[in-house]
């Protein structure tokens, strides 16, 4: 039983250094909407949500307003705990299934998870790993979904990744999740900075670094160019427009950098236009055509899978509706024989993407190829359990839980407005 929600607004100052910066998004404070769910058995379960700064107070107002769903209830059984936060009709007016109320739905959701990994005794991702087949379907929303995939469908996919699930557990262990880096490319980064950290990223395992493009062409190629000649041609390089361009638009400035060889073109377009990506994906390629970061459900996802939209799905640990939604995410990136390649740009995300990239391993697609977890290498000692990278793969987590508890002097150094960050420095 849930006795007592907390809600904290946590945020960085990471516009001060312009890490994170891009072509939308120019100078973030990255946040996290945190919550944690208090049962009366004395367990925790940690979660949140992520933002960029302005409007993290309004997150976490949606949060609080959800928490009267969940204080006094059970958590134990999430199928249930999921249809509570996103089926009730008066909050659902306000989405469905989107905006700021389904950001605090995924907060909390994700916090419910953790609390039942944590119980378990288990990280999250092996936790996920030893749920059975039905479980897992019973933990999923078939709305809107089986025009696209059904729950026997399901059942049949996660039952034939059964076979060596134990021999990929055992090698999660033994040797992690390739990783790509996206910390040498920050749009406001300069060209000696771009290089000098494009040749570290090489040196410490990665295998694909990614640039941000989008604000200036001459920009982007002399930029482009400096990192190529940094790595060579054998390292894969992705590109990010963050949504800055139209249609046509995009097509122009991909075939502009096309001679630098870039593996994939990263949200070209509007995240929510299903049919300029399917249209852009047709024209650019060979390139390949990545977004999902910000596909506010799973309806999103299933349609630009069935447009034939995507080369690459991006989930989000904490934009849709936490751990539920994204079991059926991968569920449908299986069924349409699309490699996941979670995004992870943000604080706190490469801590929650690898369980949910290293459970797709080992019990959904049983396959690694053309598959990378983002990682950006910043605001990682704020967790108790922070993602750790060797020679360019994600290290499995071993501590109970979703790895989402931040220190607690995190918490109180960088509460807004209050903090000592805040308060005493800005």
């Amino acid at each position: 039983m849930i006795k007592a929600v907390d809600v904290v607004d946590v945020r960085f100052p990471t516009s001060a250094s312009l890490d994170g910066s891009d072509a939308m998004n120019p100078d973030p404070d990255y946040s996290a909407a945190y919550v944690v769910l208090r049962a009366e058995d004395g367990f925790e379960g940690h979660g949140f949500t992520f933002t960029i700064g302005r409007g993290n107070e309004v997150c976490c107002a949606a949060i609080e307003a959800l928490s009267d769903l969940v204080i006094g209830r059970d958590a134990s059984d999430l199928g249930e705990f999921y249809r509570r936060l996103t089926h009730d009709s008066q909050f659902r007016w306000l989405g469905p299934e989107k905006g700021v109320m389904h950001l605090a739905a995924a907060a909390l959701l994700n916090a419910a998870w953790d609390l039942a990994a944590r119980r378990a005794g288990l990280p999250m991702w092996k936790y996920l790993s030893g749920l059975s087949p039905e479980r897992i379907v019973d933990c999923i929303d078939w709305r809107y979904m089986t025009d696209a995939l059904g729950p026997e469908e399901a059942l049949d996919l996660l039952r034939a990744a059964e076979p060596g699930k134990a021999e990929r557990i055992a090698e999660i262990e033994r040797e992690g999740y390739p990783a790509y880096t996206t910390s040498p490319g920050w749009l406001g980064y300069s060209d000696e900075k771009v290089v000098r950290l494009a040749r570290r990223a090489v040196a410490e395992g990665y295998r694909q670094i990614k640039l941000k493009v989008g604000d200036d062409l001459d920009d982007d190629r002399r930029r482009f160019a400096a990192a190529r000649a940094a790595v060579g041609p054998d390292v894969r390089i992705a590109v990010d427009a963050n949504q800055r361009w139209d249609v046509d638009r995009a097509v122009e400035w991909t075939a502009a950098l096309a001679e630098f060889d870039p593996w994939w073109i990263e949200e070209p377009t509007s995240p929510d236009d299903v049919l300029g990506h399917a249209a852009i994906r047709r024209r650019v390629a060979p390139i390949k055509v990545a977004t999902g970061e910000h596909c506010h459900n799973r309806v999103m996802f299933k349609q630009l899978l069935q447009a034939e939209a995507v080369d690459f799905l991006q989930l989000d640990a904490a934009r849709v509706a936490g751990v539920n939604e994204n079991l059926a995410i991968l569920l449908l990136a299986k069924k349409f024989d699309v490699p996941v390649c979670p995004h992870a740009g943000g604080v706190g995300l490469c801590e929650l993407v690898g369980h949910l990239s290293m459970f797709d391993y080992t019990s959904v697609s049983t396959s690694m190829e053309d598959r990378v977890i983002e990682y950006v290498d910043h605001l990682h000692e704020h967790f108790v359990e922070p993602t750790v990278i060797e020679n360019g793969r994600y290290k499995a987590p071993v501590l109970p839980g979703f790895s989402a508890e931040m220190r607690p002097d995190s918490i109180r150094r960088y509460t807004y407005p209050n903090g000592p960050e805040w308060s005493e420095n800005r």
